[in-house]
């Protein structure tokens, strides 16, 4: 009985981490998307340069 349990949170344990793991690269996808978006659409300084669109 103690084997099947553990395999079963075993497999529960690959599962939830499989999961999580997906729903990680779609946010790296989204970020990159934004910093893409950002980059090419910043807006241009008074001087003719262009600015930085972010604030660090």
């Amino acid at each position: 009985m103690v084997p099947v349990l553990l395999v079963l949170l075993l497999a529960l344990i690959l599962f939830g981490a499989g999961f999580a793991i997906k729903i990680l690269w779609w946010v790296a996808v989204a970020v990159l998307v934004i910093w893409l978006l950002g980059f090419l659409f910043r807006s241009t300084a008074t001087g003719g340069s262009r600015s930085r669109w972010y604030r660090w």
